[in-house]
């Protein structure tokens, strides 16, 4: 099988995703919700279309040109992860467009939308089946991606350690103000913040605002957010949140769906964004600097940011993981 013809399988599979029917789409979604509460229809409408986006068979031709792919394919092990729908698709992708073989490690809570993903794939190009294996035990393989939290990739390095790999860590994004953003920007920003309710690694956990910032203007800006409180796991983890927060007498902001404290850490809690200021350019770029290795994304006007609000769910396919080239790495394997 040439390179053209997965390039042209991968093509039809965003054309698929695009021009979905809503009663095909109602379909797929209620059965990803079933097996995983936190995926919505909204949710996995979202994933959708951002795969479709990077599907774009002049796109595809032109990020595969960029790399000299290995002509003497691998088998590559994908631990997926399960955060957020289909996360682990651009793995996937790469593997398979790259001409290797992928042995899959499905995540358990996301199992329904990858295989159905998978078997419209093999729709598309039936000799992709011979390419793609999922096991309950990975064996027998050449080199690994794998996906998970700080915790799991612990475990991750020793068990694949010996092995060519990409292991990703935890990760998040952030966002930075200038003090000059217009309401349009804040709702578009909301959409970076409460998308797979905040569950993602492209998700903004964290805001840079200048000292003596007040917040008013971006609450009343996402007002149009709030419906997210009627979701029964985000609101147990809001209550959960402000409850800590009002027994340890830690000060906070609430406008009854978000919490917005001030902490230097940057991961936080589902239903909290934490805020750190800034006293001038200096001060903001050190900071950002101390956390390069744990973010995936800044978002805002600032020079410093390299997303635009409400883009940080729309990756483009060399908007990498961990920045990190994965066609470039399957292209290294000896």
């Amino acid at each position: 099988m040439k390179v053209e013809d997965r390039i042209a399988a991968f093509a039809s599979l965003g054309t698929f995703l695009s021009q979905l029917s809503e009663e095909q789409f109602q379909t797929i979604a209620e059965g990803a919700r079933l097996e995983n509460p936190w995926f919505t229809k909204d949710n996995v409408r979202m994933a959708f279309r951002g795969i479709s986006s990077m599907l774009r068979h002049s796109d595809l031709k032109n990020w595969v040109a960029q790399h000299q792919l290995s002509p003497s394919p691998k088998t590559i092990a994908l631990v997926m992860a399960g955060n957020i729908p289909l996360v682990g698709f651009h793995d996937l992708l790469a593997v398979l467009i790259s001409g290797n073989h992928a042995q899959l490690k499905l995540s358990s809570k996301d199992s329904f939308l990858t295989r159905f993903i998978i078997n419209k794939l093999i729709e598309f190009e039936p000799r992709l089946h011979q390419h793609i294996h999922i096991a309950e035990r990975l064996q027998n393989f050449d080199a690994v991606i794998a996906t998970g939290s700080d915790n799991s990739s612990r475990y991750f390095e020793q068990y694949f350690g010996r092995y060519q790999n990409i292991i990703r860590k935890n990760r998040t994004s952030l966002a930075i103000f200038t003090g000059n953003e217009t309401e349009d920007d804040f709702e578009s920003l909301g959409t970076d913040i409460f998308s797979y309710f905040g569950l993602g690694c492209r998700n903004i956990s964290k805001l840079f605002v200048p000292a003596g910032y007040t917040f008013d203007a971006f609450y009343r800006s996402i007002e149009i957010f709030q419906d997210i409180i009627n979701h029964h796991k985000y609101v147990n983890n809001y209550d959960y949140q402000k409850s800590i927060l009002l027994v340890n007498r830690v000060p906070f902001f609430d406008n009854g769906f978000l919490i917005i404290q001030e902490n230097e850490k940057t991961v936080s809690p589902i239903s909290v964004i934490y805020f750190e200021q800034y006293q001038n350019e200096n001060d903001l770029k050190n900071k950002i600097t101390n956390i390069a290795d744990k973010t995936q994304c800044i978002v805002g006007h600032h020079a410093l940011a390299n997303v635009p609000f409400g883009q940080a769910q729309y990756p483009t396919l060399t908007d990498y993981a961990d920045n990190i080239d994965t066609l470039a790495f399957l292209s290294s394997l000896q």
